[in-house]
């Protein structure tokens, strides 16, 4: 067992000050009341009243008593200083230097009810008993423990033991809880299982580590052909009967994570666990491997079936180009025909055709609508004539998929699940008289024309099979029909609170959420806030110079001026080029480095094992790998084979090994809870406010996780990286996206699922992310979501008081909230944003559900009336608040700009994602906004040392003018690495390089 977790600058800083306390930290730990003034004021001397207080106050801040007046920060002893008024220039070091101090610590243990934690036992079975839950529901990473652990510590007032005791109880710990968790796995497979588990490590059998590894191969392929072998693999998966039910009270999240290190490991790997712990690894990977399988194959069923349709539609826009000519002569022909009778008025009344029919011969006009009707299409038609070109590919692609993938459905998709379970009954699909009563509820309306008859009844088979695959496809990406059991394509419902786990958590919930369970209490409290609203930006409307009304096609329409640029005083010009000038030079190895030994993140690249690495020179290895990730370069650049820390073995092993999204995750909240520490950039904000956005990549056409847009990425297709930064210009989450899905779906799971030590309260978006229903449920979990309204001009108004007059915003606020349905609805309301805040939903799978506009739910109606509300202030406040319109430009920039810097680091292969699993596209984007953080923390450092040597030589900068900087430049930096142009001596002495070893795959 470890039991060393902190880095050595950590260990030092353990129970220490870590720099001068900040304002709220003085003002919190360091104020003294009228029972501490009385007890100081019985001591003698102002260097003992000085060197008690400092004591004391230290104690309810660290936990722990300074050792040193060294480690005591100037701004301690200063407040202490002012608020006892003991003479300016007291010396702490005489206090430290006599014998009182050992007297007046035992005073100050009696005096605030502090106690030695090794004396404690209640306090250390309580934190133990707190620990271990922890570490069962999944949260054991060892360096947020010891800092938790030190804070409940103080909290309950007991003094922090040595750093190496915290380290060993968090060790036992987490041992303890991970050997129970392997055991409740263990015990809960039956006899046969575990000799079926124990089989597959039979010595000598090398067969059962071939199946083993080959049941977890994903697909890589976007081919039907690569469906239907995993499609094999799935029912190999099933037939091997070895999923276990779930054992009762074991987490969700610590299921996953050991078998995605089941995933991941070689068999041989595995085979060499100690049990119970490999027993364990193979029956969490069963547990969660069917489940993992679907997912894999609904992932790429839904990409192929995707192809189909686009492909024909493709086709069947080229084949209309092609068939433009004779369409415009038939056209031609018609318009002569129509401009004849409307404008000809000497056409005889009785004989009218006659006259028509020798001017335009009637052979040539039934020739013309002959060739109209061939042609023009309805503007919602499908591409059916194509996509019956493609029926026998289709056939066995859609047959594979509805037999061999097991689906259930949400109310939504409850008629593609009839139509499904009717097809799986049919054999002959093609048959007419075996389709004639086949469902047909879940056609969609483009495609009715197609399959039925007058009578609403399957008239064409293909087209039936057409129109359920048109309708599978959009089930499956909206979640109405999900895979069971799944994971990321499971039942999106699966989770929320209900029945007795409700009804005993509501009231928690409730509180957590800072809302009211009475409806009525939180509407009349809206309604209010919204008449107010309307009030005062009316009234104000008349001065306000950026507002005006404007008349177009008869609708009255908000015009908001756009910002200007903001005026650069020449000091601030002259503070930027005196800090750009003063940056050091670097190339990215340099900077990760540097900041991983101020950071430590290094640390929190765990074997997947969740062992440290204990390899000489890691931190080089780790920073080679994340330098040929970030940079798309792969390793060859980095590869040494001369030192053994840049070996190319060495190298894979680290990828292979320690890149895991928990892991990058994890080391980027160690650089933001540094950087957000540093002083200059409180100048910048507090972390309370962030913004998302996404960058767009090119990824190979093999790609399953990819998606088509040609604005972005042309005739390829592509992935999009959305992420989130803080207005501390820190990068807190990001998340892979297929194509350019509608930004809402993932801006609050990325919200919601960000392990930083920043909590955002209000979001700022571009335009295209926000829709009514992500109003509402950004409003009901607490947070202020307030996007850059780009179209305001034709932003539609809500009002809840019909009869108000809101002046000129009359003729806009036409909206009407339907109060009854958000009335009727409250407690569901509450209900899914509590099992949001609580985690026991994802908010990925909750938006897709509620980002239905054909057939929305009545939960997501009742939402989107709640956003409707929300958005209605938002936008009043956009138009009425200037400074707010300028809050919001300001932080996208950043964004804007954090996205320029990735492209300047993301250079090689054409900026291009090489990888076509989505595992290897989230491993090497999020390691892009790992190194992008470490260049903001980077490039921070060095401005607050610029701005402390620019403040010593008398020309403090303006904290305004601070507050303009930004840590995101990238002039100084070197991306393309550096030349070598050294030669071998036997080079040069006219001999020749070593030629490579080509059974060696190591070799550079």
């Amino acid at each position: 067992m470890p039991t060393r977790h902190l880095t050595d600058a950590q260990r030092q800083g353990f129970a220490r000050f870590d720099g001068e306390p900040s304002a709220d930290q003085l003002a919190r730990y360091f104020h003294f009341d009228q029972t501490d003034r009385d007890l100081i004021g019985t001591l003698r001397g102002d260097h003992n009243r000085l060197g008690f207080a400092v004591m004391l106050t230290s104690a309810r801040f660290l936990g722990a008593f300074p050792v040193s007046p060294a480690e005591i920060p100037a701004s301690v002893l200063a407040a202490v200083i002012e608020q006892l008024a003991l003479e300016p220039g007291t010396d702490v070091e005489a206090y430290f230097a006599g014998s009182r101090r050992i007297r007046h610590l035992a005073l100050i243990r009696t005096h605030c009810g502090f106690t030695d934690f090794g004396d404690n036992a209640v306090a250390r079975f309580r934190l133990t008993r707190w620990l271990y839950a922890l570490c069962w529901s999944g949260d054991d990473r060892p360096g947020p423990l010891i800092d938790r652990a030190a804070a409940w510590l103080i909290a309950n007032k007991v003094l922090l033991p040595g750093v190496t005791v915290v380290e060993r109880l968090v060790g036992r710990i987490r041992d303890r809880a991970r050997t129970r968790l392997w055991c409740h796995l263990v015990t809960s497979l039956s006899d046969d299982q575990r000799a079926r588990i124990a089989a597959l490590f039979d010595d000598g059998d090398t067969s059962t580590f071939a199946a083993l590894d080959a049941l977890r191969t994903i697909p890589s392929k976007r081919m039907p052909t690569e469906l239907f072998r995993h499609l094999d693999r799935l029912d190999a998966v099933r037939a091997f009967n070895l999923r276990p039910a779930p054992p009762r009270g074991v987490p969700a999240t610590t299921l996953e994570r050991l078998a995605r290190v089941a995933r991941v490991s070689k068999p041989s790997a595995i085979a060499v666990l100690q049990e119970p712990r490999r027993t364990a690894t193979v029956a969490a990977l069963f547990h969660t491997l069917e489940a993992a399988a679907q997912d894999d194959a609904a992932e790429l069923a839904e990409a192929l079936l995707a192809d189909l349709v686009k492909g024909a539609e493709a086709a069947d826009k080229q084949a209309r180009l092609r068939s433009l000519r004779d369409l415009d002569g038939a056209a031609m022909l018609l318009h002569a025909m129509g401009l004849l009778v409307l404008t000809d008025d000497g056409l005889p009344l009785n004989e009218w055709r006659n006259v028509l029919f020798e001017r335009l011969p009637r052979p040539d006009i039934e020739a013309a609508m002959s060739k109209v009707e061939a042609i023009a299409k309805p503007a919602e038609t499908k591409p059916y004539d194509q996509l019956r070109t493609k029926w026998r590919g289709a056939r066995r692609l859609f047959f594979e998929i509805t037999t061999r993938i097991e689906i259930d459905a949400a109310p939504g998709g409850k008629n593609v699940k009839a139509a499904i379970s009717y097809l799986k009954g049919v054999d002959d699909w093609s048959s007419l008289a075996k389709m004639r009563g086949a469902p047909t509820a879940a056609i969609p309306k483009a495609w009715r024309q197609h399959a039925l008859d007058h009578e609403g009844r399957v008239r064409d088979p293909k087209a039936y099979v057409f129109a359920i695959i048109d309708a599978w496809r959009l089930a499956i990406k909206r979640r109405d029909v999900f895979a069971k059991p799944g994971i990321r394509y499971g039942d999106p419902r699966r989770g929320m609170l209900e029945g007795e786990s409700w009804h005993n958590s509501r009231l928690m919930v409730a509180r957590a959420l800072g809302r009211s369970l009475e409806a009525d209490t939180e509407i009349d409290g809206l309604s209010r806030l919204l008449d107010e609203a309307y009030r005062h930006v009316a009234g104000r409307a008349g001065d306000n110079l950026d507002l005006r009304f404007e008349t177009v096609a008869d609708k009255t329409q908000i015009v908001v001026t756009p910002l200007d640029k903001l005026d650069e005083p020449e000091r601030l010009r002259a503070l930027r080029a005196a800090v750009q000038t003063r940056m050091p030079k670097a190339g990215m190895p340099d900077i990760l480095l540097e900041v991983m030994a101020r950071t430590g993140f290094a640390k929190s690249f765990t074997h997947l094992s969740e062992r440290q690495a204990t390899v000489e020179h890691f931190e080089i290895s780790l920073c080679a790998t994340l330098v040929g990730g970030a940079c798309n370069i792969g390793l060859e650049p980095v590869v040494r084979p001369e030192f053994a820390a840049l070996r190319r073995d060495r190298l894979s092993w680290v990828g292979q090994n320690f890149i895991r999204p928990e892991t990058i995750a994890a080391a980027n909240a160690a650089i933001v809870a540094a950087h957000s520490r540093l002083d200059i950039v409180q100048h910048w904000g507090a972390g309370e406010v962030a913004s998302a956005d996404g960058m767009r990549f090119v990824v190979p056409s093999s790609a399953i996780h990819a998606g088509p847009n040609p604005k972005y990425y042309g005739q390829e297709r592509g992935v999009t990286w959305y992420n989130m930064i803080s207005n501390q210009f820190s990068g807190l989450a990001g998340a892979v996206i297929p194509g350019t899905l509608r930004d809402s779906l993932v801006v609050l799971a990325l919200l919601l699922e960000q392990e930083t030590e920043l909590e955002p309260l209000e979001i700022m978006t571009d335009t295209a992310a926000y829709s009514d229903a992500i109003f509402g449920l950004f409003w009901l979990l607490g947070y202020r979501f307030s996007p850059r309204l780009a179209d305001i001009g034709g932003a539609k108004l809500w009002r809840i008081d019909r009869q108000a007059s809101y002046g000129q915003f009359d003729e806009i606020a036409w909206g009407r909230i339907k109060i009854n349905l958000i009335r009727e609805n409250w407690s569901d309301l509450i209900r899914l944003a509590g099992s949001l805040k609580l985690g026991h939903l994802k908010a990925a799978g909750v938006m897709r559900m509620l980002q239905v506009k054909d057939r929305p739910t009545t939960l997501a109606k009742a939402l989107s009336e709640l956003g409707r509300i929300i958005k209605t202030l938002h936008i009043l406040r956009y138009i009425d608040d200037r400074p707010f319109r300028r809050r919001i430009l300001v932080q996208l920039n950043r964004q804007e700009l954090r996205h320029k810097l990735g492209r300047r680091v993301h250079h090689g292969d054409r900026g291009e994602i090489r990888s076509p699993l989505r595992q290897g596209q989230e491993e090497q984007l999020g390691v892009l906004g790992l190194a992008l953080n470490s260049i903001v923390h980077w490039n921070a450092v060095y401005m607050q040392e610029t701005v402390r040597q620019l403040s010593e030589a008398g020309t403090p900068p303006l904290p305004a003018d601070i507050a303009r900087l930004s840590p995101i430049s990238w002039r100084h930096i070197n991306f393309l690495g550096r030349y070598d142009f050294s030669v071998p001596d036997a080079v040069a002495n006219g001999g020749l390089r070593p030629l490579r070893q080509p059974n060696s795959k190591w070799d550079f």
